[in-house]
């Protein structure tokens, strides 16, 4: 298939620069996928379209504060570093659920510069330049590089002083400690529970306890998996042609609970909601490795990339916000509903003004 097959035209003013005023309150579309219909709808409104046979996935990975600013120590001139993923110097992993990845000091980051980063340089974060990263060495992809961060105190603490949250570069931030504050309360799930990702599972932005509270009230369990998300979730496909395209690899954790309410949940004929594109991809990845269908309890790293006519063995139903045009996250849900529809029901909530992408509304495929 054709990239430009899954282009839609968006408004900028439809492109959520802050999340709504309380969460929970977000739009909701529903697209049913048997017959097309489509309903508007709210969040809260979830638990009317599930039964006590029915499972909740979540993606309990928690969002931390990335993004560095800082300058160069032997010349002027600022730079920027967002922390992908943790690099140990031995070259074992660091799976999520393992240990906080914040305990490593070697990192393989995304560096941002108006001069060409060299092997030794050393840039220095914070008002006192407590903190400073060594460029080990230059890795595969644009600006991507390997970083070793020397501080006296935890490495963790010094971000929750200084750093940023990684918003998207489509939220517009001027760097105040208001947008600050709010970014780190809301760009977060209230059940965000391991620290790895550079970016939130936006779908489930919308819970609340009270929404919880309501699928507990019908009977609806909930499970989690981990998967630390990473830019090249977002990264832009560039390719003509879509099987062209490559996704990062990202680490997930898929606990023992899991796999078995999983299992159960299609053993009974029930549906399996997933909440998020990340979550999809754990449970998609973990079937594809499997015999028999089933998922089993454990860790690896996913690059599943999922598009028309890819065939789910798990997910039945899914809570996604609305995704960029020509992104692999709009190639998911078109999989899921077919492409027509989907982009039938985008020019619907545009015309519905829904918000777009990480702080906007949501839509539920069922």
């Amino acid at each position: 298939m054709k990239t430009k097959q899954f282009w839609y035209p968006l408004p900028e003013r439809l492109i959520a620069q802050h999340p709504a005023e309380r969460r929970g309150t977000e739009k909701m579309m529903v697209l049913h996928r048997d017959t097309g219909m489509l309903e508007h709808k709210h969040i809260a409104d979830i638990a009317d379209y599930m039964t006590a046979n029915d499972l909740l996935v979540v993606n309990d990975t928690k969002v931390f504060p990335a993004r560095l600013i800082g300058t160069w120590a032997d010349t002027p001139g600022t730079v920027e570093v967002l922390m992908v993923s943790p690099a140990p110097v031995d070259g074992s992993a660091i799976m999520p659920g393992a240990g906080d990845g914040l305990d490593s000091l070697v990192w393989n980051c995304m560096l941002g510069s108006g001069r060409k980063c060299r092997e030794g340089q050393v840039a220095v974060f914070g008002p006192s330049g407590e903190l400073k990263a060594t460029l080990v060495k230059p890795l595969a992809g644009i600006g991507m590089g390997r970083v070793e961060f020397g501080c006296e105190r935890k490495l963790a603490d010094l971000l929750d002083e200084f750093g940023h949250t990684p918003v998207p570069p489509y939220v517009k931030r001027q760097g105040t400690a208001d947008e600050e504050a709010q970014d780190r309360e809301r760009y977060q799930t209230i059940y965000a529970k391991h620290v790895g990702s550079v970016a939130a599972p936006t779908a489930g932005l919308h819970f609340t306890p009270e929404i919880f509270a309501a699928l507990e009230a019908k009977g609806v369990a909930r499970v989690a998996v981990t998967l630390h998300v990473g830019p090249g979730t977002f990264r832009p496909v560039k390719a003509e042609n879509i099987e062209d395209h490559h996704m990062d690899f990202e680490a997930f954790t898929i606990p023992p609970e899991t796999a078995d309410a999983v299992n159960a949940c299609k053993a009974r004929g029930g549906r399996v909601f997933c909440v998020g594109s990340t979550t999809v991809r754990t449970l998609e990845t973990a079937a594809a490795a499997s015999d028999d269908g089933k998922i089993a309890a454990g860790s690896g790293a996913s690059d599943i990339f999922i598009y028309p006519p890819y065939k789910f063995r798990i997910c039945d139903c899914m809570l996604t916000n609305f995704h960029l045009p020509q992104s692999t996250l709009l190639m998911m849900v078109s999989a899921l509903a077919g492409r027509e529809r989907m982009l039938c029901a985008y020019a619907m909530a545009v015309r519905a003004n829904y918000m777009f992408f990480s702080y906007g509304d949501c839509m539920l495929i069922v």
